[in-house]
């Protein structure tokens, strides 16, 4: 392809060489360049991309394309191209080299601070049982059809996520359902894609190391209702008067306390699931979910929302949802032998950790005793408020390592545990997470249940000079005396 044709829809200026060139792939990470590629100049946050510049077209990048003229001793025949935003011009970039893929498909997007994977799988279980071939983009897995892909992140970079919707299109995919992070909204990964629906889940606090301030969370997360042809919004959720005003086209509200056009009532948790009734256009509808909680309830009426403005009929999308199992590390459901319970799930956040514990409360016979800690090299001021929610809602604490990456784990206790002192709930402090959970397991008598926070799905923990093999799962089985 020609460069011309890759950068159409920018504005820019040719500082050297010629825009004619064709070029082979295009490129921000200068160490998988080849001959023949365009190389990014990506200003990220740690490493500035036009440092690297000279490195890209030694490796054979024909052209350059940067926010301001790079360091280096250029060939004439190397183009280089300025543009204001080296981030925005990658997103168009790899838009225009794999022809806009999302526009031949269904493209659903979710955001929101908890939910998202949840909603997507539930999303997926209906397009399933309509028969369409369903594409995943998230945090867990990327899915085409039943194919699993590896996934790095919540949302990839703009380059890799129109590569992997262009293989998705190659590969007659119907409908796309993508978790779609405020980081990538805000740093311009989902620029160009032509989202169907986008759905809003809810909004509480995470992510400030990075966004700062809850308003530019909040603006963040707008973003992808601007963007989408059709909306699905939580009425319940402070922010969602917000996102609705920021919506374009068709939108479906739900709640359940707010009246909205998709309610839920006579909701009824177990520990088996959750029973409740939709309400939409005047009639009742019964669901049963796998998944207990009210949480659950407000991710079956996001899929909804989103499945109706994807004109699929009621009777079906329920009959989807019914099916649905449940997700891996989402409140996810362990029983021993011996009649222990323990439940391991993804919270991370204030809101997340809150909502686990008081559902485990309503169908908890016995202590609730939870294990959690909070990462390292993220938000710092929600350790204390995860401490207190957690001291709160729980009959005995265990603070424990999650992933402390560069940070001292014991550091990371000390300020999870100065939550907890204000509540007066007992504690204890294990930094090894394996031992953590085998106290947990060695105290639990029989009607009690054991949550482990955190890390879900995630089979790893990453330490300064280290990622080793970590399953909370696997953990809790072997404690009990199953593996």
């Amino acid at each position: 392809m020609r460069l011309s044709e890759v950068v159409k829809d920018l504005p820019c200026v040719l500082l050297q060489g010629s825009d004619t060139l064709e070029i082979n792939s295009i490129e921000y990470d200068s160490r998988k360049v080849k001959q023949g590629d365009v190389f990014v100049c990506i200003t990220g946050f740690q490493t500035d991309g036009h440092t690297f510049a000279q490195k890209a077209v030694d490796a054979g990048a024909a052209a350059l394309i940067c926010e301001h003229r790079p360091e280096g001793d250029f060939e004439e025949g190397v183009a280089i191209i300025q543009v204001p935003d080296t981030r925005v011009a990658l997103a168009k970039m790899s838009v225009a080299y794999y022809k806009s893929p999302s526009a031949g498909m269904n493209v659903i997007g979710i955001t929101g601070t908890n939910g998202k994977t949840t909603t997507t799988y539930l999303i997926k279980s209906i397009l399933d049982k309509k028969g369409r071939k369903v594409g995943v983009i998230g945090t867990i897995e990327n899915l085409i059809g039943d194919e699993v892909l590896p996934t790095q992140r919540t949302t990839p970079e703009s380059k890799e996520l129109q590569e992997l919707l262009h293989i998705m299109k190659r590969k007659n995919v119907t409908d796309v359902v993508m978790e779609v992070s405020s980081h990538a909204l805000d740093l311009h990964r989902v620029d160009g894609v032509a989202f169907s629906v986008g759905v809003f889940t809810n909004l509480t606090q995470d992510h400030l190391d990075y966004h700062k301030t809850m308003e530019h969370y909040k603006e963040a997360k707008a973003k992808l209702f601007s963007q989408s042809k059709k909306s699905v919004i939580n009425l319940d959720d402070p922010c969602g008067v917000y996102m609705k005003s920021a919506a374009m086209g068709d939108v479906i509200t739900f709640g359940i306390e707010t009246d909205a056009d998709l309610q839920a009532k006579d909701i009824k948790i177990t520990a088996e699931g959750t029973h409740f009734l939709v309400i939409w256009k005047d009639r009742e509808y019964a669901l049963s979910l796998h998944t207990p909680g009210r949480f659950s309830v407000y991710n079956a009426l996001s899929a909804i929302g989103a499945c109706l403005l994807l004109d699929i009929e009621m009777e079906e999308i329920l009959v989807g949802l019914a099916e649905n199992q449940g997700v891996s590390g989402r409140f996810q459901t362990i029983k021993s032998e011996k009649g222990l319970q323990a439940v391991v799930d993804y919270a991370h956040t204030p809101d997340g950790l809150d909502k686990v514990l008081k559902t485990t409360k309503e169908f908890a016979k016995g202590r609730v005793i939870t294990v959690f800690g909070c990462g390292g090299n993220r938000d710092k001021t929600k350790r204390p408020i995860m401490g207190e929610i957690a001291g709160r809602e729980s009959d005995y604490c265990i603070i424990t390592s999650d992933n402390p990456r560069t940070e001292d784990p014991m550091q990371i206790l000390d300020e999870v545990e100065a939550g907890i002192q204000k509540t007066g709930c007992p504690y204890a402090k294990i930094a090894d997470r394996r031992e953590a959970i085998v106290f947990a397991s060695k105290m639990a008598k029989e009607r009690d249940v054991i949550v482990v926070a955190g890390k879900g799905h995630e089979n790893y923990q990453v330490f300064a000079d280290k990622t080793v093999h970590f399953d909370d799962v696997e953990e809790i089985r072997k404690a009990f005396g199953e593996v």
